[in-house]
């Protein structure tokens, strides 16, 4: 692992308190980094979800789970159809 991912890990881990996200940061590098990780720690790769499963894995490590989803989509992380039923992970 580069030096570069290491501290960006601790970074992520830093976010954190016993599992669950004390608060979604501000700064939109910092938010990224957070969203790249949930995105790659919640959800499978190929794998299409409901907004219901979507939901319950964000609550898992925050309650303001459709805050989390919107960052998600607009970021990339999380692509949506267009009806909004099914989401899958982005790139």
């Amino acid at each position: 692992m580069s030096e570069q991912a290491t501290s960006s890990a601790r970074s992520v881990h830093a976010l954190f308190s016993q599992g669950r996200l004390t608060a979604i940061p501000r700064r939109p590098a910092r938010r990224e980094q957070l969203l790249a990780h949930l995105a790659e720690t919640l959800f499978e790769q190929g794998r299409d979800y409901t907004e219901r499963e979507v939901n319950e894995a964000l609550r898992t490590v925050h309650d303001d789970c459709a805050a989390l989803r919107r960052y998600l989509v607009v970021a990339g992380l999380l692509t949506r159809t267009k009806d909004g039923g099914s989401y899958r992970r982005g790139r």
